[in-house]
């Protein structure tokens, strides 16, 4: 077992109750309970929902982490937990609970950052950050782009979605094709038996006048608007829906974006390595294009296991044991639950 810190950490930033134990970089646990089977029904997650089920999972998951991990509470050095941003009454159910093992257990509190979370994460896969590094982070409410010196310290916002995030837009365009939800892993599926230059879709914020202003930016809207009046006019054709053709042209067309404006940003910033974080970056057609064509300009890509890309108190408590590791001050024990918290503060 390496050394370091024993963290504990808390993710409920949205439907995921996670519990995560890590000792320096090696992971022990990583407990996850889904209510996302309770938000299917729905074509997306309740926020009431998510916080009911937050509360009923949240001991359970404690306790099968510690178990997992064959430790006690009482041998835990911190306690870290997503403090923001999120759906704000599943983060205060997963706030609340840190702070009453915090006080209980008399151990510091840090109350991270879950976007800061996703980048740390794959220090347990792949060893320590290489800094400066590129981070794309993409989600179903998140696309951003990081600069990131050091990640216990500021994380520097370079480009950001200014509509639908891409994990919202493959929710919404698997919802068009009449696919289940969370729309991201069944479109992947279906884009392998299809065509990805079948149907052109559009590249938004690719123009030359969008770069000027928006270079690092993202907008899903119009690409999502784009497959639901081709969806639209081919039945009103009366013409078969070729959902496979339109799952993998839909999914090129994002991770084209995605990875075009990494590679632009990394390249205007002098950084040879990025690192994709968050619950897209599980999709395979996202990881292969971006690992083809940053190797053809020279940059490295780091990309955790998918497992590791969802949202799971794993990355909230690699991030806790990195700031453990550097002596950074925990938080304190009025510590808020804060939905729109911004990545520049890792630490609230």
């Amino acid at each position: 077992m390496s050394d370091g810190p024993l963290v504990l950490g808390i993710e409920t930033s949205c439907d995921e109750t996670g519990v995560g134990i890590v000792r320096g970089h090696t992971l022990l646990a990583d407990a996850v309970a889904s209510s996302v089977d309770e938000h299917a029904r729905f074509g997306g997650v309740v926020p009431e929902v998510a916080s009911r089920a937050h509360l009923e999972a949240m001991v359970p998951t404690i306790e099968r982490a510690c178990e997992t991990a064959g430790i006690s509470l009482h041998d835990v050095d911190a306690i870290a937990v997503t403090s923001g941003p999120g759906l704000v009454g599943a983060l205060l159910v997963g706030v609340a609970s840190a702070k009453a093992l915090a006080l209980g257990l008399g151990k510091p509190l840090y109350g991270v950052n879950h976007l800061a979370a996703h980048v740390a994460v794959d220090q347990l896969e792949h060893g320590p950050l290489p800094e400066p590094c590129l981070a794309l982070l993409v989600s179903g409410g998140h696309s951003s782009l990081l600069k990131v010196e050091d990640v216990t310290v500021g994380v520097d916002p370079l480009g950001a979605t200014i509509d639908d995030a891409a994990g919202e837009a493959f929710d919404k365009v698997a919802r068009l094709l009449g696919l289940p939800f969370p729309g991201g892993p069944h479109i992947d599926r279906a884009a392998l038996s299809g065509n990805s230059v079948a149907i052109d879709f559009p590249r938004g914020l690719t123009s030359r006048k969008d770069v000027e202003r928006h270079r690092f930016d993202f907008s899903f809207s119009g690409l999502k608007t784009a497959v639901a009046r081709w969806v639209e006019t081919q039945q009103r054709a009366g013409n078969p829906i070729d959902v496979a053709d339109v799952a993998a042209s839909f999914q090129e067309a994002v991770c084209d974006v995605l990875v075009r404006k990494a590679l632009d940003a990394a390249q205007f910033h002098g950084i040879d390595d990025i690192l994709i974080g968050g619950g897209v970056a599980a999709n395979s057609r996202l990881r292969a294009m971006a690992t083809e064509r940053a190797a053809a300009r020279g940059i490295r890509v780091r990309v955790p296991r998918p497992g590791l890309c969802t949202d799971n108190g794993a990355m909230v408590a690699a991030l806790g044991a990195e700031l453990v590791t550097r002596g950074r001050a925990p938080s304190a024990l009025d510590l808020p639950a804060d939905s729109s918290q911004p990545i520049t503060t890792v630490v609230a």
